[in-house]
């Protein structure tokens, strides 16, 4: 395995340059199931020793415990990494078991202290509005945020699941630096209307689960496979006749692999980044690990190049998908577009 560091994209028009694949960090204390905390550090410093520089976390994954987790490695390293977290789902006061969205200044404000105290740095990066809260003005949400770069308490803003009618009005208020949402040969909603919104004002894109939240590497092939805490289980892609389905869907891929001598998971990925050159604008896939011979696997996929016959084969992918990316797509810009 070569040691060879990543390429590189710019966050933004005038954002930082971070390495062309990030890495999610939910999954090292939230929602896949148990995590080795040895395992998951080694995870971080071998992301870094091969270019890796954005992590992703938010103060939603574990109740801010992953926050927390990664804190002593962020300090170790603060400057030569991109920290991005983000802000908007609450615990619902009258059912401490689901999440609301708020959107709102007190909110806000309270939310980015907590992760500055959490993460213990003087700045972050890279501050996302985690879900879109239709009852409160985007112009006030970003106003605010906007309130936080000039207080020096973040530097530059994101949006996570916007429509591109809400990117643009967002922008409008304050320069957005990337966009995440999800994006892979599973899901592919925003290529419509919001990947050329992003590329027309300058946004880069941050695509999240661009492995089908483990489903296109072939790791597991329905819900039953996995942990009772595994939030994948509640997710109706991986759920009976669903999985079963999907799972037929992974045969092109396997043909492409078989052809690079590359893993299921490094075509994924590999038509992700790919992404880039066919609609012309800067793509940062976060694929979560909590290994270090993944992310090896995963940032040598930045260096495999599809064929033009190979992108016609897994094109069809995504229209034969069955069911939802969430059991709630309000939570989601599809469900808005």
């Amino acid at each position: 395995m070569t040691d060879s560091r990543i390429a590189t994209a710019r966050l933004g028009a005038n954002g930082p340059e971070v390495g062309v694949q990030g890495l999610g960090c939910m999954g090292m204390s939230f929602a896949y199931g148990p995590s080795d905390a040895d395992e998951s550090r080694a995870t971080l410093e071998r992301a870094l020793e091969l270019g890796v520089t954005l992590y992703d976390t938010a103060d939603a994954y574990g109740a801010g415990e992953n926050e927390r987790f990664l804190s002593p490695f962020f300090r170790a390293h603060r400057d030569e990494l991109v920290i991005a977290t983000k802000f908007a789902l609450a615990i619902d006061p009258d059912d401490p078991t689901k999440r609301i969205i708020r959107n709102d200044a007190p909110y806000i404000r309270q939310c980015v202290e907590a992760s500055l105290k959490r993460l213990d740095v003087d700045v972050i990066d890279l501050y996302y509005m985690h879900r879109r809260d239709v009852n409160v003005p985007l112009e006030e949400t970003v106003g605010v945020m906007a309130e936080l770069v000039r207080e020096g308490k973040i530097k530059h803003l994101g949006l996570s699941e916007v429509t591109a009618a809400e990117l643009r009005t967002a922008h409008a208020v304050h320069p957005i630096a990337a966009v995440q949402s999800e994006w892979s040969l599973f899901s592919r909603d925003i290529e419509a209307k919001v990947v050329p919104a992003a590329r027309e004002l300058g946004v880069t894109l941050v695509p999240y689960s661009p492995l089908g939240r483990g489903f296109l590497t072939g790791s597991f092939a329905k819900a039953e496979d996995l942990t009772a805490g595994d939030f994948r289980r509640q997710q109706p892609r991986y759920t009976g006749e669903n999985a079963a389905a999907n799972a037929a869907l992974l045969d092109p891929i396997r043909t492409v692999a078989e052809a690079h001598g590359a893993t299921l998971g490094q075509i994924a990925l590999a038509w992700v980044q790919q992404r880039a050159s066919v609609h012309g604008l800067p793509i940062v896939p976060i694929p979560g690990t909590r290994k270090p011979s993944r992310v090896e696997e995963n940032t040598a996929a930045t260096r495999i190049v599809l064929t033009e016959d190979e992108l016609a084969l897994l094109e069809p992918i995504a229209s034969k998908v069955a069911g939802d990316r969430y059991a709630d797509m309000r939570f989601a810009s599809a469900g808005r577009e």
